[in-house]
């Protein structure tokens, strides 16, 4: 009988086993022809949102191959006008525009499924805008000529919505640094920014880990772009890009995708073809483009240094950037770590105090697991932390200035629920550090000698090329050749194979549908499967444990090559350690005024009720949306106030934020002086109460805090 049961057994494996093979071919074969079709109908948007181009950056004077798009929410025919009543909301959502990467694929991932950054913000009312781009760029466009165009976009926005906040902008990984440069050249035009697994420091990693970062040294620089630039006549590849992606996790290339396709290929085939339909969208660059990004923002490394000339002698300092900025990072990132994410704060910032002075607010949220491109595709991802940045936009506006936290109470909501109760807890520099490892704030300034080096000597290289290799190269090129090894690079080649261009691939299309009609899934008890899935582990530890070896090598090679005693001599200035007082970001310095005795009375009930709700939300180091309802909700209800506008209110908040850091007992002291009425007061002090009660009831801290202020106030 066990002979028997082993051989059917075996024989319901191999059955299975074969429908599963020819059914995986045959999601290869739609692949390669959705690559096909998506090339022909020119390499749209994997928008899942209907969507109007209303500014087309191809017909500016200075052309580039980016377009603005305005989102087109479901039951939207109207183009969002209200024709039946023509009222308008009392406060107007602001608008939220969207930057997704331009990193090799097309754009259209931060809204390929209708639980994304486009539905959340489109769900809280938001009018909702994307920057996208064409397969193919412009005729000599620089990144200049885009940044110009992207502000053009956002005036156009500004100019749709004037009585709304400044737009809010969303930057996806290299779209963060994108979107970072425009709002620290033009902060005056946008509001607040969210960076999601964007790049802003990227020498930053962890020893033994984040090997992308030597990939730039090892290569020799940034020569190696512009042959490649060279050689396809002028225009950079984005399948290059992608490739160096796919490499970075051998194991997850070569076979953990495919062998989850194979494995579940009666739930997984759809969802595999939706996501490769975005993966396989190769974009092109120009050879300047591409340049300026590897020379100044990856190798260069200056736009956290503050060194970044978008115009002559004009640097870009992300100290410029005034309003609130929110980093979300992830752990499990091994293409934009923590790290990087992260570490330009400590560079650009001397301490947490100097946010503070500066009336600067920045929030950081740290997922423990998700990987890269979950942050910003992962549908729970999205649920969840976006829903509640989003959600959150008011609140953090708001936010009195400094560095926080955003951590979210997993088990407050259950998941597709709107509120995950978010916290934001006070963070110094040293704290953020601690979490997400990698420098230490007494070293800063100290660690990136060899890749200071890895810089200069990508600068010779560079020169070098230009001036013995890159006429020849140019002079061997043409349009056809560079169009020929574009169709023949290996991602692309894939797809062309595995399509209906190969005719041994056209019978699966008339297979395929007969094996769904008789499928017969074996069981996951099988004792085959099983062996299945082991042998399955072992080739995947096999691949992990050749990239590991495969990462210490080039971090070792990197090492040695640019910390050699050979380039130390021949690159002496590198081994001068700034101060951590000195840092680079500080390029274009701000003057604080002091603070005097008499700031503490200037005033009335506005600054007071601001005061309060700083004091008692410093008490216990948290601020969350209930303390912020209750303060609002209370302020409003109280007899004779008129609330400020907005940029008014903000104004008040960073005063007083800075008078309460100075000195939290004249803050308190001097209170009752700017509510001279006795019955004034005693409210004020009720408000302070319901603010301290709003969130998880009032502890030690606040009950002390109330006390004194009780005091203060004589009620």
């Amino acid at each position: 009988m066990a002979s028997e049961s082993a051989l059917g057994n075996l024989c319901d494996y191999w059955i299975d086993a074969a429908q599963r093979s020819v059914l995986f071919w045959d999601t290869m074969r739609r692949r390669g022809n959705n690559y096909v079709d998506h090339l022909v109908a020119g390499q749209p948007p994997v928008l899942t949102f209907d969507y109007e181009i209303i500014m087309d950056g191809r017909m500016f004077e200075r052309p580039v191959n980016y377009a603005l798009a305005r989102i087109i929410q479901a039951g939207d025919p109207d183009n969002g006008k209200n024709k039946k009543s023509g009222a308008k909301p009392l406060v107007p959502k602001r608008p939220i525009v969207i930057i997704d990467p331009r990193a090799g694929h097309g754009p259209g991932i931060g809204g390929s499924k209708n639980d994304s950054e486009i539905g959340i913000a489109l769900r809280n009312g938001h009018p909702v805008y994307f920057i996208m781009f064409f397969t193919k760029p412009e005729p000599g466009q620089n990144l200049f000529d885009v940044e110009a165009a992207e502000i053009k976009f956002i005036e156009e926005i500004i100019r749709r919505h004037p009585d709304a906040d400044r737009p809010a902008v969303i930057g996806n990984c290299q779209g963060g640094w994108a979107s970072a440069l425009i709002c620290a050249d033009r902060s005056d035009l946008t509001g607040l920014l969210v960076l999601n697994g964007a790049p802003l420091s990227y020498w930053s990693g962890v020893d033994g880990a984040n090997p992308m970062r030597y990939l730039g040294g090892l290569c020799g620089g940034v020569w190696l772009n512009d042959l490649l630039s060279d050689l396809g006549n002028g225009k950079f590849d984005g399948a290059n890009l992608v490739s160096n992606f796919e490499n970075l996790n051998p194991a997850n290339t070569l076979w953990t995708k495919q062998y989850n396709l194979y494995s579940q290929i009666d739930e997984e085939r759809e969802r595999y073809l939706e996501f490769e339909k975005w993966w396989g969208g190769f974009f092109l660059m120009t050879a300047d483009e591409i340049h300026f990004i590897v020379e100044n923002l990856f190798i260069g490394d200056k736009l956290e240094k503050g060194e970044l000339e978008l115009r002559s002698g004009r640097c870009v300092n992300l100290k410029n950037i005034d309003h609130p900025i929110v980093v979300f990072a992830s752990k499990g990132d091994n293409i934009t770590p923590p790290q990087q994410a992260l570490d330009w704060i400590p560079r650009i910032y001397s301490s947490e105090k100097e946010i503070r002075d500066l009336g600067h607010t920045i929030v950081y949220i740290i997922h423990e697991k998700i990987g890269h491109l979950g942050i910003f595709v992962s549908g729970s991802i999205a649920k969840k932390e976006h829903t509640e940045i989003i959600g959150n936009f008011d609140l953090i506006d708001y936010l009195p200035p400094g560095l926080w936290e955003m951590k979210i109470n997993e088990e407050a909501g259950k998941l597709g629920e709107t509120d995950f109760e978010p916290v934001f807890e006070r963070r110094t520099i040293a704290r953020m550090l601690e979490q997400v490892g990698g420098i230490e704030v007494d070293c800063i300034g100290e660690e990136c000698g060899d890749f200071r080096r890895a810089c200069d000597v990508s600068v010779m290289n560079d020169l070098m090329y230009k001036a013995y290799l890159q006429p020849w190269v140019k002079a061997c090129t043409t349009e056809f050749s560079g169009d020929m090894l574009k169709i023949l690079h290996p991602l692309r080649a894939k797809r062309y194979f595995c399509s209906d261009f190969n005719p041994l691939f056209w019978p699966l299309g008339f297979i395929a549908p007969k094996i769904d009609e008789y499928r017969a899934p074996v069981s996951q008890g099988n004792p085959f499967v099983n062996m299945e899935h082991i042998m399955s582990g072992a080739i995947i530890d096999g691949l992990n444990l050749w990239r590991d070896a495969r990462d210490f090598f080039q971090e070792e090679m990197f090492r040695a090559v640019y910390d050699s005693e050979a380039l130390r001599a021949c690159l002496p200035r590198h081994d001068s350690v700034q101060a951590p007082d000195q840092a680079p970001g500080q390029a274009c310095p701000v003057t604080i005024a002091g603070i005097t005795p008499d700031d503490y009375k200037k005033g009335g009930l506005a600054e007071a009720l601001v005061r309060l709700m700083i004091i008692i939300c410093q008490a216990d180091g948290t601020f969350d949306r209930r303390e912020f309802a209750a303060a609002r909700k209370a302020a409003l209800e109280f007899k004779g106030f008129q609330p400020p506008g907005r940029a008014e209110m903000k104004s008040i908040i960073r005063r007083q934020v800075r008078l309460v850091d100075e000195d939290g007992k004249a803050a308190i002291r001097t209170l009752a002086g700017l509510v001279p009425g006795a019955k004034e007061r005693k409210e004020l002090y009720r408000i302070g109460v319901k603010i301290a009660r709003a969130s998880k009831g009032i502890d030690e801290n606040e009950q002390s805090v109330l006390q004194e202020i009780k005091q203060a106030l004589a009620v």
